[in-house]
């Protein structure tokens, strides 16, 4: 016989078991809170109550949602869905009547929230004797518990009638009393044999309350019987029940409270399976198949070719969280950076770049091996790994007395200074906040900016090429009052806001990058910045989107952000350090995140390294530096590559001398990366053309040159082709990293350029125009001298001529101009000739561009 008092001590025994679970689990992750959701259609303060006092003597959190009685199924459902997505939830039950129990209700919770075990794909895992992947309903288990421990009965080999029951409860109790060795019926109270099979048992369990014309005569004396008529799910207490002649009797009120405790104990076990899976683990990733065909297509067929899956997946096969993400179409995603927070804890993978030599005009397929090493990793050696690429882009669609008026005007009688207001007053050392207690000095000081036009050094960004926007005279217009100028555009990834994208580590970090971007000097020398001009606010608005780093994924279905995208040439030519961090902290400690540097390694690495690394903190383990024997044979002295010019026969025929010449260049940016003191591992970019002879004498050249080891990858049969060479780059990680960076930034600003001059390009030395020169003691005066330096230098060469290939000597390097992105945190020197609005060359690519219009498909693109 049951005790008065022994039941409640089990459902205590059950709580205190989950509350040191929990207590554990929160000792390693303190700002781990789970949140048990209860949706509830009606008024039941007694089950609210309950499960309320449960949760918080366990120490969960708990929220209910009311919803009236008469709340139809959709509304139900809406509900549903909420709860699936918010992160904070890590279990959902419902208290609803039992005519809202439909399959479509019911299967809308996702299962890993489902605590109460109701849905097809639980109940099916415990069917198939996956109980321990699955939930367990908890009425079910507390019938169990009950009888066996209530009740002391041994259920191997008894009858056990089940009766009214529905649904999940009716096939989750069958499914326990089969697992314990008892042959069990189920029967409705209108089942016509009732009466036989009632007499038939051992154990009863009442699923429902019982008809008023079944009598309790038809149970045998001393046959147990377990009343759960409670409706697990509405909280609807059924009839009342007898002890009478039976031979154990427990109540629906004992098997509520052990069920309300079991289900508090699911909750613990989601909550820990949930941290488990934010842990790093291996990607579960379903990888595209790719056909190589011969000849191989162009890159847009091929693209057009592959399928790719929705990114959505994608974004549940790395890690990322439904709230993470924000979708745009089929195949990208934002990713926002809330993510950073959830996994700071988690260590980061191994951070890769990817570099070249001093590329021909056709470019030598860094991009391409990225992609063909991180498809390696992830689609052929199971490795998590990310790219990193740059691309995405951002456009910036972006009388003192009666100015002072027009600034601080009167609003319903009030004047007040805005925020941005406050802060230039603050900057000015003025400090009021009473706009009407300004004196006539401040007034004027706070007014008038007094830019000197002849220091404005902000221009106008285009996406466009356009030779014409060089130089431009602005102002002309009879509204501007004669304040006429010259200025000029810039290509929009020259743009500072696109370095600040690049080099920002979060929202509050990239708003005040971009109130420190100078735009001119004042008439005293003082700098003039977007603060001063009051843009801060409206700017970070702009960039509130561009700021998130965009998931897209390779042909074989891997993980790439592609985020901002600085020219190496005139900017400093790397992808976000918020998507590197991101995906570092996605791939987990075992994985590899591999970003690109633009061009060759004495422009991109460089400012890699000395920019990029000295912004984010992070340190690379090993630099692939891809070459390819086309490039090589253009420094060993071969004719000129022209893009959209037919290769001379020296490029696709073997030729072994020009290939051995044409390998100082390479050797020369070997000794580039080892200044960094980091590893190096050459990827030679196989073309069909190239011979074994040649191939092996470069990777011969390659390692007498210091590299750590050099390999071919044909990446024409994407990931597959790279396997070898990942395998190396790999090893090569796996030493320990020296790097260290190329000079100390508090050394003077021309200094630290001459340092890059001589150390990088080989340059016997500097000379600076009067204007450059000018710019430096500018800069300096101002407090902007420490600041590490971003050359503005052509990718052709070592050198600043373009046509001066392999490694020039002796040269003079010119600094033409010098230009600060205080923003961004670099001084910018102009290298000879470089321009920032790049021109279209005598036969541009828009003679083979067109537009199929019966199939409405681009052609010529690539």
């Amino acid at each position: 016989k049951q005790s008065e008092d022994a039941q409640p001590s089990w459902a205590g025994e059950v709580i205190q078991s989950s509350k040191e679970v929990l207590s554990l689990l929160q000792e390693k992750n303190p700002a781990f809170k789970p949140v048990l959701a209860i949706i509830q259609a009606g008024d039941d303060n007694l089950m609210q109550e309950m499960n309320q006092n449960l949760a918080e003597e366990a120490g969960l959190n708990i929220t209910h949602i009311c919803l009236p009685p008469d709340s139809s199924e959709a509304e139900i459902i809406d509900e549903i869905l909420k709860m699936n997505e918010d992160t904070r939830v890590h279990g959902l039950a419902l208290q609803i009547s039992e005519n809202s129990f439909s399959n479509k209700v019911l299967n809308a919770l996702k299962p890993e929230k489902d605590v109460d075990g109701v849905t097809d794909i639980n109940l099916g895992k415990l069917v198939r004797g996956d109980a321990h992947e699955c939930f367990v309903s908890p009425v079910a288990k507390a019938v169990i518990e009950l009888l066996e421990k209530s009740v002391g009965v041994n259920l191997d080999g008894k009858k056990i009638l089940v009766v009214g029951a529905h649904g999940s409860l009716e096939a989750a109790l069958q499914c326990l009393f089969q697992r314990k060795g008892s042959m069990t019926m189920s029967s409705q109270w209108k089942t016509p044999q009732l009466q036989s099979k009632l007499h038939e048992a051992d154990i009863v369990v009442l699923g429902s309350p019982k008809p008023e014309e079944i009598p309790l005569t038809w149970i045998q004396p001393g046959t147990t019987v377990l009343n759960c008529s409670h409706d697990f799910l509405s909280g609807k207490v059924g009839g009342g029940s007898q002890r009478g002649h039976f031979g154990g009797l427990i109540e629906e009120d004992d098997v509520s409270l052990l069920a309300a405790a079991l289900r508090i104990q699911n909750m613990v076990s989601s909550g820990r399976r949930w941290l488990r899976e934010q842990q790093h683990r291996r990607w579960r990733l379903h990888c595209l198949k790719l056909q190589p065909l011969s000849p191989v297509p162009s890159d847009i067929e091929i693209s057009r070719a592959q399928t790719p899956k929705a990114v959505d997946v994608l974004a549940k096969e790395i890690g990322l969280l439904a709230d993470e993400i924000e979708i745009y179409g089929k195949s990208k995603a934002k990713v926002r950076l809330s993510v950073l927070e959830r996994l700071k804890d988690q260590a980061d993978g191994k951070y890769v770049l990817v570099a070249g030599i001093t590329p021909t005009p056709l470019g030598e397929g860094k991009s391409t091996v990225t992609i063909g090493l991180v498809q390696a990793l992830t689609a052929h050696l199971n490795v998590n790994s990310f790219a990193s690429a740059g691309g995405g882009y951002a456009q910036v669609i972006p009388m003192e007395e009666a100015l002072y008026n027009r600034l601080v005007p009167l609003v319903n009688g009030v004047r007040e200074f805005s925020e941005i207001q406050l802060a230039r007053l603050k900057k000015l050392g003025i400090n009021k906040t009473d706009p009407s207690t300004l004196t006539e000095e401040e007034v004027s000081k706070f007014a008038r900016l007094s830019i000197d036009p002849s220091t404005i050094t902000w221009q106008r960004v285009l996406d466009t090429n356009d030779r014409f926007l060089r130089k431009i005279t602005i102002g002309q217009g009879n509204t501007e009052k004669g304040y006429s100028r010259q200025a000029q555009f810039d290509i929009a990834v020259a743009s500072e806001i696109m370095a600040v994208l690049a080099l920002t580590d979060s929202l509050a970090d990239m708003k005040a990058r971009l109130g420190r971007m100078v735009v001119a000097s004042d008439k005293s020398g003082q700098p003039v910045t977007a603060d001063d001009l009051g843009v801060t606010g409206a700017l970070t608005v702009l960039m509130k989107d561009a700021i998130k780093p965009n998931l897209m994924q390779t042909l074989e279905g891997t993980p790439v952000f592609v985020h901002a995208g600085p020219f190496a040439n005139i900017a400093h030519g790397n992808s976000s350090v918020l998507a590197d961090k991101i995906a570092l902290k996605l791939v987990g400690e075992e994985g590899f995140v591999v970003t690109e540097a633009g061009f060759g390694a004495d422009i991109g690495m460089e400012k890699f390294f000395n920019i990029k690394c000295r912004a984010s903190g992070l340190v690379p383990a090993v630099v692939v530096l891809v070459a390819t024997v086309r490039a090589l044979k253009m420094h060993g002295g071969g004719p000129s590559v022209i893009a959209g010019v037919p290769l001379k026969k020296e490029y696709t025929e073997e030729n072994i001398q020009l290939v051995a010449d044409g390998c100082c260049n390479l050797q020369k940016q070997i000794q580039i990366a080892q200044l960094f003191g980091v590893p190096v591992v050459v990827a030679l970019n196989v073309f069909k053309t190239d011979t074994r002879a040649e191939i092996d004498l470069v990777c011969e050249l390659a390692k007498r040159a210091g590299a750590f080891d050099a390999s071919p990858a044909s990446l024409s049969i994407g990931g597959k082709g790279s396997v070898d060479l990942a395998g190396l780059w790999r090893e090569a990680a796996s030493k320990r990293s020296r790097f260290q960076f190329l000079y100390d930034v508090q050394l003077p600003i021309v200094e630290k350029i001459r340092t890059i001059a001589q150390a990088v390009y080989g340059a016997k030395d500097i000379e600076l125009s009067p204007e450059a020169q000018a710019k430096i003691d500018r800069y300096t005066q101002q407090g902007f001298g420490n600041l590490p330096i971003c050359m503005a230098k052509t990718h052709l060469s070592l050198s600043h001529q373009p046509d001066k290939k392999g490694v020039p000597r002796d040269f003079i390097l010119p600094i033409s101009d010098v230009r600060a992105s205080i923003g961004a945190g670099f001084i910018y020197p102009l290298v000879g000739t470089m321009s920032t609005m790049p021109g279209l060359p005598t036969r541009p690519c828009f003679y083979d561009i067109d537009l199929d219009t019966e199939t409405e498909q681009v052609k010529g693109l690539f």
